[in-house]
Parts: structure tokens; C-alpha cells; sequence
């Protein structure tokens, strides 16, 4: 039955979940993340998050900002260029496990001062308690379990004195058979055609995101579905 294959989150990993991956297959596959996030709009979702958070803390025009599972760095620079065009005062700070992906990002955004980075796992006591103003992540939650997002949203919470943005994928046959065609066509990197539809059966239903937020007691939220077939859940901490 073709409902029943997304009726449940899988637990199967990516290619992209081996912290020794690296090479010129890697530089391949950051480089078609990067433009297929662009063109299906789905890097714009995380800006919308922002706008909305800001809008909370309408006096607050210098913050921190962490990005999650960073990647290659293009969502902090678009989140540099937001806050260049509002005029903001940012820090901003890239969080990956791979340290062949924090090279690749730190060359990606060396005309970005306000953007630094930080190899670590994200539960890394160290990395845990630092305090920032603001914790995003974009295409990064889907990879874990949602024991372990039980563990890593309540902390993100509490480290972040202004609120969380998260960006990731709804679960959908119609994003999974798409992703698939557009990689075919798009794609030259076996990693991103095999962990693009990969991604789809790890990520999000509707019900999976609010009762991993009612089991935390989490009540203070906005929860929006975007194109094309992206969760963006904002949760401010005021």
C-alpha cells in the first residue's frame, strides 16, 4: 500500500551521517544542496522564522546566532545578508560534527567576518551549555531519532534567550517521488540522489513535530507548513 511507507519516521541513515565523509564528493554534494535548497525556496523558509522571532523582540538589534548542523555554510550567509539588509548586529556561529564540512564552509563565507564555526557534535556537553540568543537549524533535525530530539529541542530551548527556528521536511509520497525525479535530472553526486529521498522518509509528519512539543510541555509555538513540503516551527522564549 503506497500510504503505509510514510505512516512512520525511518531510522535509516544518509551517506551524509558518516562524520569521515569528505573529498571531492562532498565538495559536489554541498554544492547541489546548496542550489536545490535555492531553487525549490526552501533556505527562505528559515528567513521567514527569523522575521517572525524578530518581530518578539522588536528592541533587539545585536544577537548571537547559532546554526545547527551547518553544513556548508550558505544558510549563514543568507542569514549575514538578512541581518546586513536590517541593519543588525549579528554573531554567528556554524555548528558541524565533519571537519572537512566546516573547511568547506569556513572558504564558503570568508567575506562573511560575523560568521565563525565550531567542529563539534551537537551533544557535546561544551557545546550544550554555551548560551546564544537565537539556535536555528535547516535540513538538520530529520537525522535524528525522536528520543534524541527530545533531548536536543528542550536543551536548544533553553540555551537560546530569544527563541529557536527550525527548518526541516514533511514527510509526503509527493516529496519523496519528487526529490527523486529532481535529482535524476539535477544531480551528479550519488549522495545527494541517494540521501535526498532518504531524508523525506526520515522527516516529518504534522503530529510527529506537536507531540514531540506536548511531551516537553512546550506551548509557546508556531508551527507552519511552507513550500515546497517544509515544517518551519518557531519557538520564541519569551
Amino acid at each position: 500500500m503506497l500510504s503505509s511507507k510514510f505512516v512512520h519516521r525511518w531510522d535509516q541513515e544518509e551517506i551524509m551521517d558518516d562524520l569521515n565523509f569528505a573529498g571531492e564528493e562532498m565538495d559536489q554534494a554541498l554544492r547541489e544542496l546548496e542550489t536545490i535548497n535555492k531553487w525549490l525556496g526552501g533556505n527562505a523558509v528559515t528567513l521567514s522564522g527569523l522575521n517572525k522571532l524578530k518581530q518578539s523582540f522588536p528592541e533587539k538589534h545585536a544577537f548571537s546566532l547559532v546554526d545547527m548542523g551547518c553544513g556548508g555554510g550558505d544558510m549563514l550567509r543568507l542569514i549575514a545578508d538578512w541581518g546586513r539588509k536590517k541593519k543588525l548586529q549579528l554573531k554567528l556561529t556554524g555548528v558541524d560534527a565533519n571537519p572537512y564540512i566546516i573547511e568547506y564552509a569556513r572558504k564558503n563565507t570568508k567575506t562573511y567576518p560575523e560568521i565563525d564555526y565550531q567542529v563539534a557534535n551537537v551533544f557535546d556537553k561544551d557545546l550544550q551549555i554555551q548560551p546564544f540568543d537565537v539556535v536555528t537549524s535547516t535540513l538538520f533535525t530529520h537525522h535524528f531519532s525522536q528520543s534524541q530530539l527530545s533531548v536536543l529541542i528542550p536543551n536548544w530551548i533553553d540555551q537560546a534567550s530569544m527563541g529557536v527556528v527550525l527548518n526541516d521536511l514533511h514527510r509526503h509520497w509527493l516529496a519523496y517521488y519528487s526529490i527523486i525525479g529532481i535529482t535524476k535530472i539535477m544531480s551528479k553526486s550519488h549522495m545527494v540522489k541517494n540521501d535526498g529521498p532518504i531524508s523525506v522518509l526520515r522527516a516529518f509528519s504534522k503530529q510527529d513535530l506537536e507531540q514531540l512539543l506536548v511531551a516537553h510541555n512546550i506551548n509557546h509555538y508556531m508551527l507552519h507548513w511552507r513550500w515546497a513540503f517544509r515544517w518551519l516551527l518557531v519557538i520564541p522564549s519569551c
